[in-house]
């Protein structure tokens, strides 16, 4: 889901607030979408 979507659902007006409060649980989700896409394409 876009940060922007999370942001919008949360009611903050930006994505910065979104990112500093969600951190820890947002990066894991970054890293592991990642891992899958280097594994797909190499």
């Amino acid at each position: 889901m876009p940060l922007e979507d999370i942001a919008r659902l949360v009611g903050h007006s930006g994505t910065a607030v979104t990112e500093a409060v969600y951190r820890k649980q947002i990066r894991p989700v970054i890293t592991g979408g990642a891992q899958a896409m280097d594994g797909i394409f190499g």
